[in-house]
């Protein structure tokens, strides 16, 4: 379960104390110098050396996870032939039209062009030039997404992409420092020479000719949170403790550009107390959520980000997915719902009756919620909440799981132009790089406007893109 308190691991510099002046030569140099291993880091370390750049990624954990293996690992990624294998007709346009619907027109468009047109090259090359073996998620289609587009590991988890991306990385020689937190970025004038960096037993300092921040969010930083999500405080931390807010930190330092603060991903089904992820098939295919007192309090299919503030804001924050044996039986592929079978965070009943009394949720008032939405199926509009019920009705066994609201990561950060260099005063900055959490998203300003999977679309495709412009620059 991940750690709720919001802890900063390690040595943490203020943004005052991250620039100093280095020109160098230094005992390290690197043409590419990549901090984090996550998704995104590795993808831009794999992409740089496929261009010929020597490549030296530094990574604050003993081993490389990120947010990335707290995921489901699944890209979204258009007009690939995962896709055409499957009989799925998709393109780069209508992913594009689906992320700015969502974010209600707010995604930063040159990330957002750029992201949408790199990402179906990139897993395709990931999978051919490193064998990644990405399949298609059949079964069920997440909120939002006009077709099935979701691409993933066969176990269908963030940890095994990030394990097989370090397994390509090191299989194609390029170093990975781990147990290495960079504290400050070394200047040469307006260009950074290097990075300072922390180790158990040394400091040291690294010279680059180009930089990639990769080093992901802020979530884990209270103080960012306060200051720009103080609406998400009280949600479970979820994230990894990495999202420490060290891309601000150097973003403030530098007086680079900064956007979309606010914007998050929350997730409103993790398992109470056991801090399992649900996958969302458990609404999306006809499931729903009701409080304490058996009643439901949102659109839950509106999409799983904006869901965590509606859960947290039930007594106790807390709410239980309703869902059958039907829709156990889609979730079971993905690991996570395993995980949470085995440790009894599902109850199943043979009846409703059986499952409000195992959970404690007044018998008379979930029957009354199960009554309205098969009264909203059978009429075919829209219930009271906006949502519309084409799934077939929910029959035995009938399952519940308790839930909670949760912060995943941040969809703020950096500027950057459609190459992913980051921007200041608008302009790009001549060797600086900034991909995935570290930098703006797609996802505009606020929680709503997250549409599943654009953490590792931005990941994994702008993290190609920021590999092949700094390999090239």
């Amino acid at each position: 379960m991940a750690d709720s308190s919001f802890r900063r691991n390690g040595a943490t510099p203020s943004p005052a104390s991250t620039l100093r002046n280095a020109a160098g030569p230094f005992p390290v140099e690197a043409e590419v110098l990549v901090i984090g291993a996550g998704a995104c880091g590795l993808t831009a370390a794999l992409a740089a050396a496929a261009e010929g750049a020597e490549v030296l990624v530094l990574e604050r954990d003993a081993v490389p996870s990120g947010s990335t293996a707290l995921s489901a690992g699944l890209v979204p990624a258009a007009g690939t032939r995962w896709q055409a294998e499957a009989g799925v007709t998709d393109t780069a346009a209508l992913l594009h039209a689906d992320i700015q619907a969502k974010a209600k027109g707010l995604a930063d468009p040159a990330v957002l062009d750029a992201a949408v047109a790199a990402a179906g090259p990139a897993i395709t090359w990931l999978a051919d030039a490193h064998g990644l073996p990405f399949e298609l998620i059949d079964g069920f289609l997440y909120p939002g997404h006009s077709v099935r587009r979701m691409h993933a590991m066969p176990e269908r988890s963030g940890s095994a992409l990030v394990d097989r991306l370090r397994t390509a990385a090191e299989e194609a020689g390029i170093t990975i420092v781990t147990s290495s937190q960079a504290t400050s970025l070394l200047m040469d004038g307006d260009r950074v020479a290097g990075v300072g960096i922390t180790r158990p037993d040394a400091e040291e300092d690294i010279g680059c000719r180009q930089l990639i921040l990769a080093c992901n969010g802020y979530g884990g930083n209270r103080a960012y949170l306060e200051r720009h999500i103080p609406e998400i405080l009280g949600a479970l931390w979820f994230g990894h403790d990495g999202n420490d807010g060290t891309a601000l930190d150097f973003g403030e330092a530098l007086g680079a550009d900064m956007g979309d603060l606010s914007g998050h991903q929350g997730h409103g089904s993790v398992a109470h107390p056991h801090g399992i992820l649900i996958t969302y098939a458990a609404i999306t295919e006809g499931g729903f959520q009701v409080n304490a007192a058996g009643a439901r309090f949102s659109n839950e299919a509106a999409g799983y980000s904006e869901q965590a503030a509606n859960v947290l804001a039930q007594p106790g924050g807390t709410a239980f997915t309703i869902f059958d044996g039907r829709i156990a039986d889609i979730a079971r592929q993905f690991e996570d719902f395993q995980r949470a079978e085995a440790a009894g965070a599902i109850t199943t009943a043979s009846s409703v009756s059986a499952l409000a009394q195992a959970c404690k949720i007044p018998q008379d008032t979930l029957e009354a919620t199960m009554a309205a939405i098969a009264g909203a199926r059978q009429s075919g509009a829209p219930d009271a909440f906006g949502r519309t019920w084409t799934s077939p009705p929910l029959g035995a066994p009938y399952c519940a799981v308790r839930v909670t609201g949760a912060l995943f990561h941040t969809q703020g950060g950096l500027r950057t132009d459609g190459t992913a260099r980051v921007l200041r005063g608008g302009q790009p900055m001549e060797n600086l790089f900034a991909a995935g959490g570290a930098a703006v998203g797609v996802s505009g300003p606020a929680a709503s406007g997250y549409l599943s999977g654009n953490g590792l679309l931005t990941a994994v495709a702008m993290g190609r893109v920021a590999g092949r412009a700094a390999a090239g620059s």
